[in-house]
């Protein structure tokens, strides 16, 4: 596995024929670890790879919220803000230009965040299940009140955000074909979108309306308490499509996991999918947990999220079936063996839990490819 510095002067170099490039983004906090734990896991899962993997690490290294704090009051922190996100935007437009069609960020200041998502057309897509019950949710992180951009004025802050039509479009066609590729007899037993659409002047349900319409579905639009009541009343039918704002999905996350008996979001990761044309393509996968800056240099960050995104990774992107049955077994066995960070109840460093993780590791091999998403077990 070759590491390359991307420069920032351009697109991407396209990978050699049938050698995969993998894009690397790391911010501050416990980036640095957890960048290097993704490195590691990678390089082992692909060391079989017959023309190996490059990595094209970003030259930035990007500011968490405690890290912008320490740079001064608002403005600098604002200045900084549209800093990283130009940056990383130019970062995710040059891999995609490239043919790179992977990216593991570790987490950032969600301000700059929020800005590439919405400029990139970015939903975040996970599937949970619970037994014969599955709920696809959809994120809608392209536009709302997290998209926002900030005008600051003596003693106020007024957050400017937007929603349209053509957006709203491109998520709900994206998730159509998400659910389709999930579910590929055809079958979806419910089409909810769960959004704050009344404070829109009647806008945002017409334009649903007319999109499912055009599309031959039948979706029903619901403020986000009425789907929490229906969810505990009703529970789901077996297969749900749950279309999302990002303001109401990013705080039931957890409830959901929860719900289905997912495992903790310290240990989950998950994509993001860009849907803007100059970026289609380019998964995003990240960690659920954030920076833990109060974690960085004392190697006791959870790297599980990590190892699992280098997993996904090596078998969606790089050419290695079985890699995610592989790490999930190896996972398995160290939790057998109560071989866990701090904050899991456990005694071991970063560096212990992947250590032992690599001497259980057995080579994916010629193993038949893991169907497991984003964050599944």
């Amino acid at each position: 596995m070759t590491p390359v510095v991307h420069q920032g002067a351009g697109p991407v170099p396209a990978p050699a024929a049938g050698r995969p490039a993998v894009g690397l983004a790391v911010g501050r906090g416990t980036g640095p670890e957890l960048a290097a734990v993704f490195e590691r896991v990678l390089r082992v899962l692909t060391a079989d790879h017959p023309t190996g993997v490059r990595i094209v690490r970003s030259p930035r290294l990007y500011h968490s919220y405690v890290s912008l704090r320490a740079h001064g009051g608002p403005a600098d922190v604002q200045e900084l803000t549209g800093q990283d996100a130009e940056h990383y935007e130019r970062f995710c437009r040059d891999l995609a230009a490239g043919g790179t069609t992977a990216v593991f960020r570790t987490a950032i200041n969600a301000q700059s965040l929020y800005l590439v998502r919405r400029r990139l057309c970015a939903v975040k897509v996970d599937l949970l299940r619970a037994g014969e019950t599955s709920l696809l949710l959809v994120r809608d992180q392209a536009q709302g009140f997290y998209t926002g951009e900030n005008l600051h004025t003596p003693g106020a802050v007024t957050r400017t955000l937007s929603f349209s039509r053509e957006t709203t479009g491109t998520v709900v066609r994206h998730a159509l074909e998400r659910a389709r590729r999930e579910w590929p007899d055809g079958r979806i037993d419910r089409i909810v979108m769960a959004y704050k659409f009344h404070l829109l002047d009647g806008a945002f349900d017409t334009w649903v309306a007319g999109i499912a319409e055009r599309l031959g579905v039948r979706i029903e639009v619901f403020q986000p308490d009425t789907v929490n009541r229906n969810l505990i009343t009703h529970g789901l039918p077996e297969r749900t499509l749950l279309i999302a704002g990002n303001e109401w999905a990013d705080i039931m996350h957890v409830v959901l996991l929860d719900r289905f008996g997912a495992q903790r979001q310290e240990n989950r990761c998950t994509e993001n999918v860009c849907l803007d044309p100059g970026a289609a393509g380019l998964v995003e996968y990240q960690t659920v947990h954030g920076s833990a800056d109060d974690l960085a240099g004392r190697d006791l960050v959870n790297p599980v999220a990590t190892v699992r995104a280098a997993a996904l990774v090596a078998e969606r992107h790089a050419g290695v079936p079985g890699a995610v049955r592989a790490v999930e077994a190896a996972l398995t066995a160290l939790d057998d063996k109560d071989v866990r960070t701090p904050d899991l109840g456990g005694r071991h460093s970063t560096t212990a839990v992947v250590d032992a993780l690599v001497d259980v590791l057995d080579p994916p091999g010629a193993a038949a490819g893991s169907t497991a998403l984003v964050g599944e077990p």
